[in-house]
């Protein structure tokens, strides 16, 4: 193992938008910030509502090492047969038994170094399901034995919970990254016994819009009151993303660094980082 690992998580990657500055601005990334392994959101890949078999291969092909997603991810049929057969697509692990597909993985870096994933998906405002916060050290108890470093894809829509997500695995993961909100949070930070941890991510696509969606949609919707046909917006495509910088041996977190990339602006990445 080297002194230190660099893991890239990107936000939820919105539509085609969302896909097309994955593909110019990924490389890049990875080069300026010599990240070892990059995890992704795909969760709203598709059309801006869950996930395709070849969407899903398009962005592995990108260098996308790992995919999770949380409550979207059954929007599309297929994807049902095809969380069964890629492992490296991870579904909330808190879903219940027999539900398709895997919340957990260990992934290896160029390296070999390995890196366990673990997806979970929070309760308030959200499907009543099994509680993550007892099913989250269940995963990584299985895990235990395969990776010191961990990374925790908390899909939660409340901010209390996911604060408090990372508070209950402070020192025992690498990292608690916040998805499902689309708005990258200022709160990144590394907890006191070593866990980096940030509210929410941010969105992978058109920051011109209400989350991704169009925006006469979703202000129609808010207006009337009325059922609207939701489209992917198209403009002002950002990527935000996350770097955590890890100890390989402790397994603890020593920077998280975010990360807003605009599509007329790859080539000057711009990261902020964040210590103690």
């Amino acid at each position: 193992m080297g002194n230190v690992m660099r893991i890239l998580f990107i936000g939820d990657i919105v539509g085609k938008p969302g896909r097309v500055i994955l593909r110019r601005a990924l490389r890049p990334l990875v080069d300026r910030h010599r990240v070892d392994l990059v995890i992704a959101n795909v969760e709203n890949a598709a059309g801006g509502f869950g996930i395709t078999r070849e969407i899903g291969e398009s962005i592995r092909d990108l260098g996308v090492d790992v995919m999770t997603s949380g409550n979207h991810i059954w929007d599309r049929k297929e994807a049902l047969d095809y969380i069964g057969t890629e492992p490296r697509l991870l579904r909330p692990a808190n879903y219940p038994a027999g539900t398709p597909g895997l919340g957990r993985c260990t992934a290896a870096t160029a390296t070999g170094d390995p890196v366990a994933i673990i997806n979970i998906m929070g309760r308030i405002f959200m499907q009543p399901l099994d509680n993550p916060f007892d099913v989250v050290l269940q995963e990584l108890e299985t895990l235990r034995a395969e990776a010191r470093v961990v990374i925790v894809d908390f899909h939660a829509e409340a901010t209390s919970e996911k604060i408090a997500m990372g508070w209950h695995l402070d020192g025992k993961v690498t990292a608690v990254i916040g998805t499902h909100t689309h708005v990258q949070t200022a709160d990144a930070r590394l907890l006191p016994n070593g866990t980096a941890c940030i509210t929410d991510v941010g969105m992978t696509g058109p920051h011109r819009s209400v989350i991704g969606v169009d925006t006469r949609a979703a202000l129609s919707r808010f207006v009337t009151g009325l059922p609207t046909r939701f489209e992917t917006a198209t403009e002002d495509t950002q990527l935000h993303a996350v770097v955590v910088t890890a100890d390989p041996q402790s397994g603890l977190a020593t920077e998280i660094t975010p990360l807003s990339v605009s599509l007329d602006d790859v080539d000057a990445l711009v990261a902020r980082p964040v210590t103690t």
